[in-house]
């Protein structure tokens, strides 16, 4: 006997090549049995025609630090609402408070929940539309040694470094978030993700894929989530405190 048979549903696997109508039976939290007529019974059955099934889902880019950061949702409600299992964090913690972020976020989820690191202290901290402080306006909140330390603390929950650029999230601080950010990346050997803002955006899509080799992925949805993936290789530890972009005296 199944613990689960859901009859009648779409079921929708990219990964076996399978988009048909079928039933599918569950035993022991795993799929034990797919086709179009399944026999035998189960402690429950769902009738699901007209509705879907599929793997669980990745959400590429979400904010999901609820509670500490004001854009952020409760994963909670979306992976109950949606069938998103895991979701991956664009930079809503820095270094300053990714402790927090793991311990009260990411280890009490019920889905798994990764993250990229924002570049900036205090990650994002002040976007809404009472009061918006771009994280990167001032540039003694960019420490890369701290970042480095944090990602090697955390490399497990930890995949790769985010910065925002332009006048919203940096002000007049130019492309000198963008290098920081490179540079913890060739630091640690993780990827390095990227958002423009505001009337910056075209200018930093023009400049930002020559620093570094690296790919441009752009959603055909919007310009606005225009992000560059950057993987750098990494750089000496005797080279790369003084390789970093000179905070305290850089041109704005």
């Amino acid at each position: 006997m199944y613990d689960l048979l859901i009859r009648g549903a779409r079921v929708i696997d990219p990964g076996a090549s399978v988009d048909a109508r079928l039933d599918i039976a569950f035993q022991d939290g795993k799929v034990a049995a797919l086709a179009e007529v399944l026999p035998g019974e189960a402690r429950e059955v769902r009738d699901a025609p007209g509705l879907i099934v599929v793997p669980g889902l990745m959400d590429l880019h979400t904010h999901v630090y609820w509670g500490a950061t004001s854009i952020s949702i409760d994963a909670r409600d979306v992976m109950e609402r949606s069938g998103t299992v895991t979701f991956i964090d664009a930079g809503s913690a820095g270094p300053g408070n990714f402790p927090g972020f793991r311990k009260f976020i990411i280890e009490d989820a019920p889905a798994r929940i990764l993250a990229f690191l924002n570049v900036s202290f205090p990650g994002i901290y002040a976007y809404s539309k009472p009061v918006m402080v771009g994280e990167c306006a001032d540039l003694r909140l960019l420490e890369p040694t701290e970042c480095v330390r944090v990602i090697n603390e955390n490399r497990d929950v930890i995949v790769g470094v985010k910065v925002r650029v332009g006048k919203v999230a940096g002000g007049n601080s130019g492309l000198a978030p963008l290098e920081i950010a490179m540079e913890v990346a060739e630091e640690t050997g993780l990827p390095a993700t990227f958002s423009p803002t505001a009337s910056s955006r075209s200018r930093t899509r023009r400049s930002a894929p020559t620093a570094r080799s690296g790919t441009r992925c752009c959603s055909p949805a919007s310009a606005a989530s225009c992000s560059t993936s950057v993987t750098a290789a990494p750089r000496s530890a005797s080279t790369w405190p003084s390789a970093c972009w000179p905070r305290a005296s850089s041109p704005t």
